[in-house]
């Protein structure tokens, strides 16, 4: 058996609300990859590129998908996970860590997927470990006002959300009054403050010990991931339990910055390790040295989010995870929409992802790719 076709289908996903990594002219415009073994068992998995959060576009995704990613896996034994892992790590070279991780990872979660429907097994029986879930999400607070959150924190409970993430970064003191507000209008909820890198050193130690006084569980990201003293003095300083996202690509990138002491935790995306397996042992290594992990994604539409909930499932997220898919996304290309009662989300069961593709759906969301000359 051989892997024959590699299709990749860009689509855009319509959304509601506002979010600042997104433009709602556009959508959420996200790469679909199909891989068909020459039996015609078919694979399916996505790439989340989002240039307003990463250097990776949707141009520059399908680019090198099309190009160097694809051609790595054609003609390979679909059940050989171990040697395709392999053919796309020496597809392209990488930088500081793996490269293009966002565009690898759509095909790499295609692969399993396939692995999956070809042995009639799930992603968690692949992997040797149970099913696991449900999953809680948890809100992604937008507002750019204290009335405006409380709005958003109501409209979010009357949705069933119980738990709560913030994007902070940007204002120190509207960053410390949202915060404050929302943890007065949700007292029992877990509440995660995101900083996206958006700190200087000394905001970021002035921030921790103030949003930590309000009731914060948890801040992500308060620096640039190459700031490796400043998140060293923020552990040291341990007014709040710090991760990292976008610095964390590789199991090598987690490894390291354990061992530099910059971190407590770090938060997963399937989409920013380059796919399912760099996550597993991200996980794994952080679980390992005794820290704990968050979930998070990209605005993940139906296929990708399939693929976190199988992953955060599979190794018993304890913490609301920060899928926001459901949030925002007001379209799906699956026969079956996934299972999701407010802010539970059922881990699909099934071979694979669990999931089947509608192409009707497919072709109502179909984009273009415009490359400027």
């Amino acid at each position: 058996m051989r892997i024959e076709r590699v299709e990749l289908f860009p689509l855009s996903y319509p959304f509601a609300g506002n979010w600042k990594f997104l433009e709602a002219s556009a959508g959420h415009r996200v790469i679909l990859v199909k891989v068909m073994a020459d039996e015609g068992t078919v694979g399916w998995g996505q790439s989340l590129p989002v240039p307003k959060w990463s250097y990776e576009t949707l141009e520059t995704a399908y680019v090198v998908l099309r190009k160097y990613f694809a051609p790595a896996v054609l003609g390979q034994d679909p059940l050989d996970l171990e040697n395709l892992q392999r053919a796309l790590d020496g597809a392209l070279a990488p930088g500081f860590s793996t490269g293009m991780p966002l565009a690898r990872a759509g095909l790499e979660i295609a692969l399993w997927d396939l692995a999956g429907r070809l042995t009639n097994q799930s992603l968690a029986e692949l992997w040797g470990r149970p099913r696991g879930g449900p999953i809680t999400l948890s809100w992604t607070v937008t507002a750019r006002s204290l009335d405006e959150a409380e709005a958003e924190i109501a409209a979010a409970q009357t949705r069933g959300y119980r738990n709560f993430n913030l994007k902070v970064g940007s204002s120190p003191a509207f960053d410390v009054a949202l915060a404050a507000h929302v943890r007065r209008l949700a007292p029992g909820s877990f509440l995660w403050a995101d900083a996206n890198g958006g700190y200087d050193v000394a905001t970021a130690l002035e921030v921790a010990t103030k949003l930590a006084d309000t009731g914060v569980d948890v801040l992500e990201a308060p620096l640039r991931p190459n700031r490796i003293s400043g998140y060293q003095a923020l552990k040291r300083q341990a007014a709040l339990p710090i991760t990292m996202d976008e610095g964390l690509i590789s199991p090598v990138d987690v490894e390291e910055f354990i061992r530099l002491g910059m971190i407590d935790g770090v938060t997963i995306k399937p989409s920013r390790a380059g796919g399912l397996a760099s996550a597993r042992r991200q996980i794994e290594i952080a679980l390992d040295a005794g820290l704990f992990f968050l979930g998070s994604g990209l605005t993940d539409p139906d296929i990708a989010l399939a693929a976190s909930l199988a992953l955060f499932g599979s190794y018993g997220l304890a913490r609301p995870a920060a899928l926001n898919g459901p949030q925002f996304l007001t379209a799906d290309i699956l026969a079956e929409p996934l299972r999701i009662s407010g802010d539970i989300a059922n881990v699909p069961s099934g071979p694979g992802l669990g999931i089947q593709v509608d192409e009707t759906k497919l072709q109502r969301l179909l984009t273009t790719i415009t490359f400027d000359q």
